[in-house]
């Protein structure tokens, strides 16, 4: 039987990306997005046929608790899970309303509690599993103007290292990767010389790509058990 992975944010970016990847890894699917059902769906068709593997798609709001346990119950046994969805909010933290504020939060941070509560127990009770948790250096380091999203970050690390140890004597492993400048939809509220500006400042001076975060991740779905805990940097060498 082959194993299932689960993405969240998994019709486009970094998440999509994954997707390419696992799958010809040769694992099945299961690709997770709020609201872009026809693109995830014609996505599962490529994937299907390209690779001879099964891939399901669910449309749920992964900061809702509800829509999570509902989609779980549909999704069944899972291997690996990535919690890769989130949004950002580029402004002052003054500026910010609080509905967008908790959006933030429970779409970026909560959604990893509401999936890994019920995805945790199957992988204990069969002694083996990995959460990958897509990060940012902003979960490093902080920036300015995106108060929300680095806090939501640096909360996705201090959840990695701490449900790792937690995990640890039940040989499921958890890790994260912290990425730097990655070249996804995310970006677009920036404008081109805002992205040169960037670029400028990342010694490897280029931006980074969603099929290199993918990769990243099948890395670290590969690493050997002892890897656990972990928040990996790619950024360039940019932080």
């Amino acid at each position: 039987m082959r194993k299932k992975v689960l993405i969240t944010g998994g019709s486009r970016g970094i998440g999509e990306a994954a997707a390419r990847v696992l799958a010809g890894e040769g694992y099945d699917l299961f690709l997770v997005c709020r609201n872009s059902e026809e693109k995830i769906k014609r996505l599962a068709d490529e994937l299907e046929q390209s690779y001879g593997i099964c891939c399901q798609t669910a449309i749920c709001d992964v900061s809702d608790a509800a829509q999570v346990e509902t989609m779980l119950r549909q999704a069944g046994e899972i291997h690996v899970l990535i919690n890769n969805a989130a949004i950002s909010y580029v402004g002052l933290l003054t500026d910010m309303t609080l509905e967008r504020w908790h959006q933030v939060m429970n779409t970026n941070l909560n959604s990893l509690f509401y999936l890994c509560r019920l995805v945790v127990p199957q992988m204990v009770r069969r002694r083996e599993g990995k959460i990958i948790n897509v990060s940012s250096v902003w979960g490093n380091v902080g920036a300015s103007m995106e108060v929300a999203y680095s806090t939501t970050k640096g909360g996705v690390n201090s959840f990695t290292r701490a449900l790792a140890r937690e995990l640890a004597p039940s040989n499921v492993q958890v890790n994260a990767v912290a990425f730097g400048v990655i070249d996804t939809d995310m970006n677009v509220c920036f404008s081109k010389e805002d992205m040169e500006a960037l670029r400028e400042e990342i010694p490897a001076d280029r931006i980074g790509t969603a099929m290199e975060a993918g990769e990243m991740i099948r890395q670290i779905i590969n690493a050997p058990s002892y890897m656990t805990g972990q928040i990996i940097t790619m950024d360039g060498g940019w932080m």
